[in-house]
């Protein structure tokens, strides 16, 4: 019997059942079917044949469109994917006496359904190649921060300065014309405004402007693809009105790196029976009742995966570095802090009332200046030595995508006598060979660092923080710490899903999983940085750091950038100032293990068409991305443009795509 063809994107109309087909096997054949059996079985030579085979040729193409169309698997409806059931009767042809024995089934419309939201949630790994061991090799430099052309500064600043007079404008008569509306903005009955102030006149005047950007509402799981609710605003974006309407789009903005936010999985399973068995909360502080055998040993998870002796979790990660450094530090002690550490730590640093000094971002050379002089000098007017002296710096900053120099501020540790204080929110889970921060990156033992923060929302799929150092530190943590006597205890689910997340990174639970997340999450760090620099644009931050921000500078540019990936059915951050400098408005990139290259591919594609748009390929080449030797231009004009300086990276994006999987093996350049 000659082989069927069957089309995964037959239509849904009913086939003829297996059976039916063997029945028919012995009747006599078709005289174009047996004169020529290629030719029946694409189209016949007569005109009809020929119409049909047209019209399935186009039905073919229609759904191929549809599938490609589609954001995610989600989309596909598993009626139009529908295939047979294939025994040893069905292969062979010929009916035998006994059961048949079945080789191959195809999926339920459940299942099919299922696979296509796990895969929406988490991406499947598309190739062994696809992966990557996140480790530090060589000698540690600052990253280098490219220039753009000065007219695109200057610009920037002007357009800031025509919007600020505006508003002025704008408020001057509006005072004075529209009283009604400015009436929370003066003075009434002898009470002065409260929000008066250039903050509000920058969220009313600029912000305002650009506001649907922010803050955009969604449903369901923020994993490799994350659905918005559709809104929109008549007012000038003071208020929004939902349309009705979803939009599913691929997810770059969410802190997920390992891809644990999924509703399906072991982690998942263990929060539903945390349920059943602890409850929703535990509905009470930690140092009355809020503490149950679940705490303790999520707190025993967490202090051996970070190598510490001890650990306690709190609920909020801004509340953990809040409530920390009161603690720690007082009158008569100087806490020195980088000065673009995380509001939280700046938070914490001013209640403690301890005396602060900033050192310049990653630049150990003004750190160790500023701890001559502060030994040499003691405390202002007595000059008495300080109490204690703590260094605070983050693992891995969040706007900036760059790590700190811990082998540099241990040696300066060891020479100068004071503690370390290491935020690792977004560093733990995403950084070294096994996802333990960037102590591990960096292969330096945990025991050089005095106090370990971190996060347990960004790599976990949980929330809150936690503290981890020796337990005599610990101890007087417990006691002392505002959040450990009055806030809130984390939620039995929450504690489930951080010890379920932290055995499959350590491999206790789902064998080889954690190891996967871990690599897929480096691979695709550097696969879309590399990328990025190739195709022309101003990147800042380390290679292996999973957040990848895109200098974009114009502030007008933020919306538009932003409103043309929404566009593609891309969901990605805008940042300005004051989360930025002034003229450091960017677009940041957070990368999951969750992700698949063809995401990738699918997201430079992306940024290419709106590059070229915007004009935001400023990249002169300095800070990496350089043209091969093949494509390097060879004219002698070209050559003398250049001046010995690199050829600016202007990748096409076939050949980005091309070199992409093997260059990301490299060193980055």
């Amino acid at each position: 019997m000659p082989t069927r063809t069957i089309s995964p994107f037959a239509s849904t109309s009913p086939s003829p059942s297996l059976d039916a087909i063997n029945e028919k096997k012995d009747q006599s054949r078709r005289p174009s079917f047996s004169k020529n059996k290629f030719t029946s079985l694409f189209g016949g030579s007569s005109p009809k044949a020929r119409s049909e085979a047209a019209a399935l040729r186009e039905a073919l193409i229609a759904q191929q469109q549809a599938l490609l169309d589609s954001p995610s698997p989600q989309q596909i409806n598993s009626a139009t994917l529908s295939l047979p059931t294939i025994n040893l009767t069905t292969a062979t042809g010929e009916k035998m006496p006994s059961e048949a024995k079945t080789i191959f089934q195809p999926p339920s419309p459940e299942e099919a359904k299922r696979t296509a939201r796990a895969h929406a949630q988490f991406g499947p790994l598309g190739s062994s190649s696809h992966r990557y061991t996140s480790q530090f090799d060589g000698e540690f430099g600052d990253p280098i921060e490219d220039e753009p052309p000065y007219y695109f500064l200057i610009t920037t600043y002007i357009s800031y300065l025509i919007l600020i007079v505006f508003g002025h404008v704008r408020d001057f008569f509006g005072k004075r014309f529209r009283r009604r509306h400015y009436s929370h903005l003066k003075e009434r009955d002898g009470y002065a405004p409260l929000n008066n102030d250039f903050d509000n006149f920058y969220t009313r005047r600029l912000k305002m402007r650009i506001n649907d950007c922010f803050s955009r509402p969604t449903t369901g799981v923020p994993g490799r693809f994350i659905t918005l609710l559709d809104r929109k605003s008549n007012d000038g974006n003071k208020t929004f009105t939902f349309t009705g309407t979803q939009t599913e789009t691929l997810n770059m903005s969410s802190y997920n790196y390992l891809g644990f936010a999924q509703s399906d999985g072991p982690c998942a399973d263990a929060a539903e029976v945390a349920i059943k068995k602890y409850g929703l909360s535990l509905a009470s502080p930690r140092s009355d009742a809020g503490t149950s055998d679940l705490t303790v040993e999520v707190e025993n998870l967490v202090a051996d995966f970070v190598g510490k002796p001890a650990a306690m979790v709190f609920s909020m990660g801004f509340v953990t570095n809040a409530t920390a450094f009161p603690t720690l530090v007082g009158k008569g002690c100087l806490m020195i802090s980088d000065e673009l550490n995380h509001s939280s730590i700046r938070f914490g640093a001013r209640l403690s009332g301890s005396m602060i000094a900033m050192f310049k971002h990653n630049d150990m050379r003004d750190l160790e200046k500023r701890l001559r002089d502060a030994i040499s000098q003691g405390q202002p007017r007595t000059h008495r030595p300080w109490k204690k002296i703590l260094v605070a710096v983050e693992g891995l900053y969040s706007m900036e995508g760059t790590m700190c120099n811990l082998p540099a501020l241990v040696e300066l540790k060891k020479k100068y006598k004071f503690n370390l204080f290491v935020d690792e929110a977004h560093s733990v889970g995403a950084l070294g060979p096994r996802g333990r921060g960037v102590c591990d990156y960096f292969n330096i033992d945990p025991k050089e660092v005095d106090i370990l923060m971190g996060t347990l929302t960004k790599s976990f799929g949980a929330n809150g923080g936690y503290l981890a150092a020796d337990k005599s530190i610990i101890d007087k943590l417990r006691t002392q710490n505002a959040a450990m006597l009055f806030a809130e205890s984390p939620a039995p689910p929450v504690l489930m899903q951080i010890a379920s997340s932290l055995r499959v990174i350590t491999g206790d639970l789902c064998p080889g999983q954690g190891e996967e997340r871990l690599q897929r999450l480096a691979f695709n760090s550097r696969y879309l940085r590399l990328g990025l620099k190739r195709l022309g644009f101003i990147v800042y931050g380390h290679d292996d750091s999973p957040i990848v921000p895109v200098i974009i500078y114009n502030t007008a540019k933020l919306p538009a950038f932003s409103h043309e990936m929404l566009k593609r059915k891309i969901s990605v951050v805008v940042v300005g100032y004051p989360a930025t400098p002034l003229v450091s408005s960017r677009a940041r990139f957070c990368l999951s293990a969750a992700h698949t290259k063809d995401d990738l591919d699918r997201m430079l594609e992306a940024c290419d068409e709106i590059g070229d748009v915007l004009q935001l390929k400023f990249s002169s080449g300095v800070a990496g991305g350089a043209l091969p030797e093949e494509l390097q231009p060879t004219d002698k004009e070209s050559l003398r443009q250049q001046n010995g300086k690199p050829a600016p990276p202007r990748w096409q994006l076939e050949h980005v795509l091309k070199r992409g999987v093997d260059d990301v093996k490299v060193l980055l350049r």
